[in-house]
């Protein structure tokens, strides 16, 4: 699969697919998924992440010009900026269909996902102001005295470094878009908290829960979960860090040393010899926990690939026909979301959470 054929199924299929049905016109809001039998969405709730994620989806797709992308992007800005926003700076978690919250949880996760959503689909002097201000409420409600960012305020465990990874992502989508450098400055403050307190140097392995010190958890035998399509996700990501503080004084060295380590640990036991997929949950020490294999990490290697060929064994076009396996043919622009041993699993609904995947693999391929 080229990257031109996966942009034309991004842009002919899916993204029209899910303006079309995808969309709650009506609500003004997004749907949580689509049933590839009668694209119909069985959700009795709305969720911080999907509003942000397809926000940053539909404002890709109006950049290329496809119908009504710009009135959804418009849409999410407004839910974002109406239902979601509340009195004290921070967002809601959850949402009844009627759009009003039912859980007010601050979900760092999630507000990572909103700040995204600004840098990508409201660059303007507005989106500007409304992303500080997430930046502010961040600073204000999340820092851990242990190091890092709590997970939610209230607070949650286990840490994960799963909302960190995605603030570094959004941390640097807003440094693109509106060029201040105090994106930056919070981008090196991650970088070297992966470098020193998340990345297991030793095993050459990412854990992906932690306890209030920030230390792995472990069982037993004292091995720890990791899970092969966040390394690909943070080998993107640091590989971005690098190109965007390139006039900054920064570990360069030991960055490069990790993205070695993640690729190198994610080639070698994240990748099904079956089936050629990356595998969901490993042990550090490569033996299996969860079978079988999601869209979303197909979608991180194929980002890896394109930005480290030397360091993925799959260039991007076999990483991009692997992830091409995922799309369904009975109902263009919806995909299988498991993959199994004997083949996909085709009775799920495709959940629009992983559109932002796609679109971000599909749009690196571009750039």
């Amino acid at each position: 699969m080229t990257a031109e054929s996966a942009t034309d199924w991004l842009t002919r299929s899916a993204w029209p697919l899910w303006l079309a049905h995808g969309v709650d016109w009506e609500a003004g809001a997004f749907r949580e998924h689509l049933a590839p039998d009668g694209l119909t969405c069985s959700a009795r709730f709305r969720r911080l992440r999907v509003a942000a994620r397809q926000t940053y989806v539909f404002a890709h797709a109006a950049r290329a010009g496809v119908p009504l992308a710009a009135d959804a992007t418009a849409l999410g800005l407004d839910f974002l900026r109406r239902h979601a926003r509340q009195p004290d700076g921070g967002y809601a978690w959850r949402f009844g269909l009627d759009n009003a919250p039912i859980d007010q949880t601050r979900d760092l996760y999630d507000h990572a996902f909103v700040l995204l959503a600004y840098a990508t689909a409201a660059p303007d002097a507005r989106g500007a102001a409304d992303a500080r201000a997430v930046l502010a409420y961040i600073e204000a409600h999340f820092p851990h005295d242990q190091g890092g960012f709590h997970e939610a305020v209230p607070p949650a465990l286990p840490r994960r470094q799963n909302p960190h990874m995605h603030l570094l992502e959004a941390l640097l989508a807003a440094h693109a878009a509106f060029g201040d450098p105090v994106y930056l400055d919070h981008a090196d403050g991650l970088v070297d908290l992966f470098l020193d307190r998340l990345l297991n140097h030793e095993a050459g392995v990412l854990p992906e829960f932690f306890d209030a010190a920030l230390l792995p958890e472990r069982d037993p035998e004292a091995r720890f979960l990791f899970e092969p399509g966040h390394h690909y996700e943070w080998a993107w990501l640091l590989d971005w860090y690098l190109r965007a503080a390139v006039d900054r004084e920064v570990r360069d060295i030991d960055i490069e040393g990790a993205i070695r380590l993640l690729l190198r640990h994610a080639e070698r036991w994240g990748i099904d010899p079956a089936t050629g997929l990356v595998r969901d949950v490993l042990m550090d020490d490569g033996s299996v926990v969860q079978g079988g294999s999601r869209l979303w990490p197909q979608t991180e290697r194929v980002k890896a690939a394109i930005r480290r060929p030397r360091l993925v064994r799959a260039d991007a076009r076999a990483c991009l026909g692997l992830m091409r396996r995922y799309f369904r043919e009975d109902v263009p622009g919806l995909w299988y979301e498991h993959w199994r041993a004997d083949g996909p699993v085709s009775g799920e609904p495709s959940p629009a959470s992983s559109l932002y995947h796609l679109t971000c693999a599909i749009m690196e391929g571009e750039g």
